[in-house]
């Protein structure tokens, strides 16, 4: 069903220890997802190899040895097995709710997207224990933070629907998520927010491994060539710019705008003076549609809730 793939960082310290939990994680998807590593780092094969995954390492790369998405995904169309193209950055954790939520999409154009959760994770999860998803919701519940929509960490679309065709943008720095999301919206192609049926785990780490950078955020010289191909005009397009929700009830067209406003103002009217938080306009945004869609959700928002 899935073909994921992923451009992992060199296996060492905490980042070879979060690759390898992500990775587990997508091996262990039913039903099984051929999963691709797409590096030329020299490490990458050998870990490939260990870890019973596919690696390629034909991919071409900037003068910093970062390998560009145009090859990235072009490879992996190439060497896909399955309908649909699944690139996941490699420090994700997906469960099982990941692929329910894929197989309820019927469209045979779209890009599915989604906010994660932040959690800091610094040791090997144990993915032979029969338990190992509760205890790992049970632990985002605690201590993970839902990550605003303003970053996407993973991208579903089918095999073939021209969404897999990108400028040479250096992967894992600033703006080319935006721009798939606007490629998409240009296209007229359903851009669907997942946010809602899946618990996408995100786990905490440095940015050390970005070239002239401070080593707290991908910001530096690649993040700045990755904006010159984006272009002076370009707006960003976050989580706030999706066509759909993908909710518990099935897939629904986004609220349109006004709808919002109305009833954010009705929830800003009802609340006190202390319950108004000082918010920028897209996490309010965001909140009149949890308004909007709470009361189909249940458990099912929480990282607790199974798929």
């Amino acid at each position: 069903m899935l073909t994921i793939f992923t451009v992992p960082k060199p296996f060492a310290g905490h980042i070879d220890v979060i690759q390898r939990n992500a990775i587990c994680s997508w091996q262990l998807l039913e039903p099984a997802c051929q999963v691709i590593l797409c590096g030329v780092e020299a490490d990458v094969r050998p870990a490939a190899e260990e870890l019973g995954v596919q690696w390629t390492a034909d991919v071409s790369c900037n003068r910093f040895g970062t390998p560009l998405l145009d090859s990235v995904f072009r490879r992996a169309a190439d060497l896909a097995e399955q309908p649909l193209l699944c690139y996941v950055n490699a420090d994700i954790i997906l469960l099982p709710d990941f692929v329910q939520a894929v197989r309820r999409i019927e469209s045979a154009a779209f890009l599915l997207v989604g906010q994660r959760w932040d959690v800091d994770l610094p040791v090997p999860w144990d993915f032979d224990d029969l338990d190992w998803e509760g205890k790992l919701r049970r632990h985002v519940a605690r201590h993970g933070k839902l990550h605003r929509p303003a970053g996407s960490d993973y991208f579903v679309l089918p095999h073939g629907s021209g969404l897999e065709e990108l400028p040479a943008f250096a992967v894992g720095r600033q703006g080319w998520d935006n721009w798939m999301i606007a490629n998409a919206r240009q296209r007229g192609v359903p851009v669907i927010d997942a946010t809602f049926c899946t618990t996408v785990i995100h786990q905490n780490h440095d940015y050390a491994h970005v070239p002239h950078g401070d080593g707290s955020s991908y910001a530096g010289v690649e993040s700045q060539e990755n904006a010159r191909l984006l272009g002076p005009d370009f707006i960003p397009c976050n989580l706030s710019f999706v066509t759909h929700l993908l909710l518990p009830i099935g897939l629904r067209p986004r609220p349109r705008r006004r709808y919002l406003l109305k009833r954010l103002r009705q929830w800003y009217e009802r609340s006190g003076p202390l319950q108004r938080p000082l918010l920028p306009w897209g996490r309010l945004q965001r909140l009149a549609e949890e308004v909007l869609v709470y009361r189909h959700l249940g458990p099912a928002r929480s990282p607790l809730a199974r798929g």
